[in-house]
């Protein structure tokens, strides 16, 4: 039975209904600017990733959806790959910085994924894993809601997310309270 497509089917209207948010919290987190160049995983149309581009070296917007991908035309120069998070077709350590919103509840395998994006940052680099926050009951809401579409939606407390990075070398904090609505996982590799 084939499996429909819900991003591929929404790509043309998801800017008009899903907006970006103001990006400074994430540049906080994220500590930009920064030399080093940036992966949007999950980025989709390239509504955030349009907002690091003066503040990293590049940006490569990496989304499973082609058709998501193709609405980031007119957003700016930055690097359109299609590819599963679970596995990257980028070299270990590539990446300085990594941005990841509202994207992991929808990944086939969060596990996996989080070993990629721990695969493809540098020592020293800062990894951003912004979700809504389960705890809170319009998300919840919106979980049972993503589950009656047939997406294959699974949200994480936000201690759940940490714990997927619970990897030698990671300086996990969890940041809440910014907007009600979402956490921030925010991971450092640090150097050893």
């Amino acid at each position: 039975m084939p499996v429909f497509d819900h991003f591929g089917f929404l790509a043309p209207v998801y800017d008009r209904f899903i907006k970006p948010k103001p990006p400074e919290h994430l540049w906080k987190f994220l500590e930009l600017p920064t030399d080093g160049l940036l992966l949007d995983a999950g980025g989709g149309t390239g509504r955030l990733a349009q907002f690091m581009l003066d503040r990293s070296a590049g940006v490569v917007l990496a989304d499973l959806s082609s058709e998501m991908l193709m609405e980031a035309n007119g957003k700016g120069e930055f690097l359109r790959v299609c590819t599963h998070t679970e596995g990257f077709p980028f070299p270990d350590k590539s990446f300085s910085r990594i941005l990841m919103v509202d994207a992991l509840h929808h990944v086939c395998d969060q596990p996996d994924t989080a070993n990629e994006l721990w695969r493809v940052l540098k020592p020293d680099g800062l990894l951003v894993v912004e979700e809504p926050d389960l705890r809170h009951w319009g998300v919840k809401a919106v979980a049972v809601a993503e589950k009656l579409a047939l997406m294959r939606s699974h949200f994480l407390k936000p201690s759940e997310i940490a714990a997927l990075f619970n990897f030698h070398g990671a300086d996990t904090r969890i940041e809440t309270g910014y907007d009600g609505f979402n956490a921030s996982i925010v991971i450092r590799k640090v150097l050893k």
